[in-house]
Formats: structure tokens, C-alpha cells, sequence
């Protein structure tokens, strides 16, 4: 990658966080491109120079970001299946995985998830579009391991992928606004339970 390239990528990333942060804060609508441009530390025009207006600048944002969770979940997915490990093992280690990225980015997250009730957005088909990526990986497993006799053929795959992911997102968003006395490891402790005890049918 030669260095203009690189550059603009850091670019990029400096936007996308002072959007992110900003728009959690205040809204969208309330955002301006000049406040996205201060707290990034470049001039008004760069915002322009890389995204055409502040609302391809949030699409390109959704993209970015889900696009980090889904790279995470998928990674967790593939080290489970190198070393062996379950589909189940699979699901857990997903969840731990995207507890991760939301402690890493809780602004994202939750403006995330605030989107996702919206309807009358430019972008509710972007959003429509990348949250589907981010279900499908685990639809994926599921689906393995239905094929596998591991999980049972009753699962509603599809919904019960987009029960798993929702899951992860609010007890996370509970945990960061609640309950911050807790560890990562006791909230992935829970939810796995959680996991075992609705998914695979095991008590242990």
C-alpha cells in the first residue's frame, strides 16, 4: 500500500471516530461537518475530500464498523474450527468476540443498535445490508451445526442467528451503562450459560 493510500485510510479512521463519538452524543441531525472536522483535527474540506456529504460519511461508517464486528465474529469462528473445537465452542467463543469489539467500541455500538429501530433513514438499506453480514456468520454455525447433529433440527436458524447477535449487543450495552463493576469475563461467563443452556440443551 504506497503511503497516499495509507494516509488516507488514517484519514478515514480519524473521521469515522469523531463522527461516531459525536453522533452518540448528540444525534445525527444535530452533527455538523464542522464539529465531525474539529474533533478530527482536519480542515472542513477533508471531510468533502473523502465522503461527498455527512450522510455518506454515517453510511460509510455503518459499513466500517459493522464490517469490524464482522471480521471478529468470523475470526473467532475459524480458530474454533482449526483447533477442533464445536460448533457450540464456535457460538461461545463469537460471543466473547463481540464482547470484545463492543468493549473496544461502545460509542459504535450503541448508535449501532439506535439505528436499527429507525425507519426513515437514507441509509436504512445500508444498515439493512451490513447487519446481515454480521447475522450470517452465525447463521453459518448454526447451520454446521445442525448438519452436524450437534444442534437440534428444530432451530430456527435465521432468527435464532439474529437472537444471538442481538443478545450480545444489549446485555453489553447494559453491561457498559449499568453494570461496570463487572468483568468481561463475567458477562461472556453469563451469556454463555445462557448459550449452553438454550442452544445445545446441555446443563452442566
Amino acid at each position: 500500500m504506497d503511503s497516499t493510500s495509507t494516509r488516507r485510510r488514517a484519514t478515514r479512521a480519524k473521521l469515522y471516530e469523531a463522527a461516531v463519538t459525536l453522533i452518540a452524543e448528540q444525534g445525527f441531525s444535530a452533527t455538523t461537518v464542522d464539529e465531525i472536522a474539529e474533533r478530527a483535527g482536519v480542515a472542513k474540506g477533508t471531510v468533502y475530500y473523502n465522503f461527498k456529504s455527512k450522510t455518506e460519511l454515517f453510511e460509510e461508517l455503518l459499513r466500517f464498523g459493522v464490517g469490524l464486528l464482522t471480521s471478529s465474529l468470523q475470526q473467532a469462528a475459524d480458530e474454533t474450527a482449526e483447533r477442533g473445537g464445536t460448533k457450540v465452542e464456535a457460538l461461545d467463543a463469537m460471543i466473547r468476540a463481540g464482547l470484545v469489539f463492543i468493549d473496544r467500541y461502545p460509542a459504535f455500538t450503541q448508535l449501532y443498535v439506535a439505528e436499527l429501530w429507525r425507519t426513515n433513514r437514507a441509509w436504512q438499506s445500508t444498515l439493512l445490508v451490513v447487519r446481515q453480514q454480521a447475522v450470517a456468520v452465525v447463521e453459518r454455525v448454526l447451520r454446521e451445526g445442525v448438519e452436524a447433529g450437534e444442534l437440534s433440527d428444530e432451530i430456527d436458524v435465521p432468527l435464532t442467528a439474529a437472537a444471538l447477535v442481538g443478545m450480545v449487543l444489549v446485555a453489553a450495552l447494559d453491561w457498559q451503562a449499568f453494570q461496570r463493576e463487572r468483568s468481561l469475563d463475567d458477562v461472556h461467563g453469563a451469556l454463555s450459560l445462557l448459550l449452553h443452556g438454550r442452544v445445545s440443551g446441555r446443563r452442566d
